[in-house]
């Protein structure tokens, strides 16, 4: 089995964790695989190597999959699934099609980087979306929740690229990086990550092992 280490997963909600010497940590349940193997890329036939990993299992009238999808479960002869992620990796050794990725992956002490989508708010102004600070609310001011100025006159008479300014907040990829497992209970297929992880409750999770690869 490749070094590195990978897994879908689910976000079940915070919690805390007592540790043996009586500390407390704040953590998030996440619900870990199982995982099946799909497809393994090849240097030879795709130029890269990769694992492909199923998660979620879809219904069998097909319906959250599309048809070449399915081919392509068919001709692997492994059940279809809704979600499905590659992960790189250096060596293809170890790994099968069909076989199952599970919470017993991890140990206590790994270092995780935890990637998902973060919660959509829709439509927001300067304020909750960059923090901005709002302008006086007396002597006739109507600048309050307003952004203010965004550029210049004349010259050079147009808005910067990247400028701050409402728009859509949130719904967008985050990975919290260095994360640790502090605890992994293969029988329930959960592991407990310090900390927080972006998304909603049964937010769709990846976790991989971190680049560091340091445990604590």
């Amino acid at each position: 089995m490749a070094s590195t280490k990978f897994i879908l997963a689910r976000k079940k909600g915070m919690t805390q964790f007592f540790r043996e010497d009586g500390t407390v940590v704040p953590v998030t349940v996440l619900e870990a695989g199982p995982c099946t193997v799909t497809d393994l890329r090849t240097t030879e036939r795709d130029a890269y190597t990769a694992v492909q990993l199923g998660f979620v299992p879809a219904r069998e009238n097909g319906k959250h999959v599309n048809k070449p999808q399915l081919k392509s479960f068919e001709k692997n002869g492994t059940k279809a699934f809704r979600v499905l992620r590659e992960f790189r990796v250096d060596d293809l050794e170890g790994f099968e099609v069909g076989g199952e990725l599970t919470a017993d992956l991890f140990e206590i002490g790994d270092m995780v980087d935890v990637t998902a989508n973060s919660k959509g708010r829709g439509f927001a102004g300067t304020i909750k979306r960059h923090g901005f600070s709002r302008g006086p609310e007396t002597h006739g001011s109507r600048n309050v929740r307003a952004p203010g100025s965004i550029g210049q006159c004349a010259y050079p008479g147009r808005v910067f690229k990247g400028q701050r300014m409402p728009g859509h907040f949130g719904a967008k990829r985050i990975t919290v990086k260095n994360s640790i497992v502090e605890g992994v209970h293969a029988d329930l297929g959960l592991i407990l990550v310090r900390g927080g992880v972006p998304g909603p409750p049964n937010g769709l999770v990846q976790v991989v092992t971190a680049k560091t690869g340091v445990k604590k």
